[in-house]
């Protein structure tokens, strides 16, 4: 058994998602760009034993931010990059369950010994599907589902998957002579961008989204390459949705996009995403994962998405509270700060308790 913390510098880190299927979020250059964006710095433990292979990339942070007067001692957390990275799995891993359990298990001591009182790992919904069978019960927890376009049957049954409103749609904007087609991102960086915050404004998105502006754009162009592709839609001369893809591993993810004001009406993002979904499969991918609803919940976000495909996932978290003494502490502190008592934080869905955004009593 051989356990080891790595940096994005390593070629460890390369060399191990080599041996395992993974996504964008795992890529070194991906979670790089997110560690400058939040200010957390990127780490990945490995543990493995032959072909069998536990891989957690994860950004951890000092929790001193978290009550203004601060703490009596160093304290850590750690939490998943934007998006879906999880846990990973070589299939000799997920084919033993006890070497599983066992690399669980050593993953929290490793945490505990670096002062680590809590982690948040959002779960892959393709890649760790399958890991409340592994691991032991009650170890995640289930928040909702997302959607993906299955891109395994034959395409002539994309159409029939998709729900009759949508059909309707799909066939409007086309009779309006909208097109929808893959360009080249250097050309419409700034337009997407501008149509990316357009959007976040109208529909009153959290202050985080508006982090991701043109300079993040062009950062995530150089780091992904190949790997980035932008879908738009044209109509009367203009542009008027563009939603940013990635391509790994037989996965395309749908990550950010938005429509101009002026167009919402005539949802053309319909056209869009039916645009994607053949492109994915003509390249020869598995799925076009579109996530879910805000928050998970079942939304209008996820009940548009739900329309272009039957197939659902669960979507877990991993919720580890690592050093009981450490978390409670933490808790008390802002409960303090926040004049709330620490039920009200412990009781909450929010976590790590302590990281809660809630309001204070008056």
């Amino acid at each position: 058994m051989n356990t080891q913390i790595i940096d994005l510098s390593n070629p460890l880190w390369l060399e191990t998602l080599d041996k395992i299927k993974h996504d964008v979020y795992q890529l070194p250059n991906y979670i790089s760009i997110e560690a400058r964006r939040t200010k957390q710095i990127p780490e990945a433990i490995l543990i493995s034993d032959g072909d069998k292979i536990f891989f957690a990339p994860y950004l951890i942070s000092k929790c001193d931010s978290v009550v203004a007067q601060g703490l009596s001692e160093d304290i850590y957390d750690v939490k998943s990059p934007y998006g879906y990275p999880g846990i990973l799995l070589s299939e000799a891993a997920a084919n033993t369950p006890s070497f599983a359990r066992y690399a669980m298990s050593e993953f929290k001591q490793i945490l505990v010994s670096k002062k680590v009182c809590s982690a948040f790992f959002r779960m892959h919904p393709i890649l760790n599907e399958n890991f409340s069978e592994i691991f032991e019960p009650g170890l995640f927890t289930e928040n909702g589902e997302t959607v993906s376009v299955d891109l395994r049957i034959p395409e002539s049954q994309l159409w029939s998957h998709t729900r009759k409103g949508h059909k309707s749609t799909i066939n409007k904007c086309k009779r309006l002579g909208m097109q929808a087609k893959f360009v080249p991102i250097d050309e419409y960086l700034d337009e997407f961008t501008a149509i990316y915050q357009e959007t976040m404004g109208r529909v009153e998105a959290a202050d985080r989204y508006y982090s991701f502006d043109l300079a993040y754009y062009q950062e995530m162009r150089i780091a992904l390459g190949d790997k980035l592709h932008l879908c738009i839609v044209e109509y009367e001369n203009e542009v008027a949705c563009a939603g940013l893809y990635t391509e790994v591993c037989g996965i395309v993810q749908s990550t950010l996009g938005g429509t101009k004001d002026k167009f919402v009406d005539l949802s053309p993002s319909s056209l869009e995403t039916d645009c994607a979904r053949y492109w994915a499969h003509q390249r020869g991918n598995q799925y076009l994962h579109l996530g879910g609803g805000v928050g998970a919940s079942k939304d209008p976000v996820y009940n548009f998405k739900a329309g272009f495909s039957k197939l659902r996932h669960n979507f877990y978290t991993l919720r580890l509270i690592v050093d009981e003494q450490k978390y409670r502490y933490l808790v008390e502190m802002k409960a303090k700060s926040l004049n709330v008592p620490v039920e009200n934080l412990l009781d909450s869905k929010f976590f790590p308790a302590y990281r809660s955004p809630q309001a204070p009593l008056k």
